[in-house]
């Protein structure tokens, strides 16, 4: 069963002194917290791609869509009720610097949903755009 997630943009379910979902060992406020709110803009693929994993730890619909390149986003995005997203592995990266225009970014997030864990290794793509970051797709390896 899925359903569509759609919250304002102050509307976050961390607290800024928590641990950031996105596994940097930063806190939230201090990580992913400003860019998630729109104060703040990833300088980097890398940083973008552990943003959109913090927002799909925190169901935030409108920040992945508005990362999401508009050449292939979706209409809407949604989550699995019982799906949790646990920790993320960033395995490397090719290019995606602030002053790049494209970037590489290979990761591993892990997963459970109910009594099943996995995890989803992927190589996806960003493009730099008026300074701005954007998810275009990714290789599921």
């Amino acid at each position: 069963m899925t359903r569509a997630a759609h919250m304002a943009s102050d509307d976050i379910d961390a607290d800024d002194s928590d641990r950031c979902p996105c596994s940097s060992g930063d806190v939230f406020g201090a990580c992913c917290g400003p860019l998630l709110r729109g104060v703040a803009a990833a300088p980097t693929a890398e940083r973008l791609m552990r943003s959109r994993y913090s927002a799909f730890v925190l169901e935030r619909a409108d920040y992945l869509r508005a990362t999401w390149h508009p050449s292939n986003r979706p209409a809407d995005v949604d989550f699995e009720d019982d799906l949790r997203w646990r920790r993320l592995v960033v395995l490397g990266h090719e290019a995606g610097g602030p002053f790049d225009t494209t970037g590489i970014v290979e990761f591993e997030a892990h997963w459970r949903q109910g009594e099943h864990r996995g995890s989803l290794h992927e190589r996806s793509r960003f493009v730099r755009e008026d300074r701005t970051w954007f998810y275009v797709d990714g290789d599921v390896q």
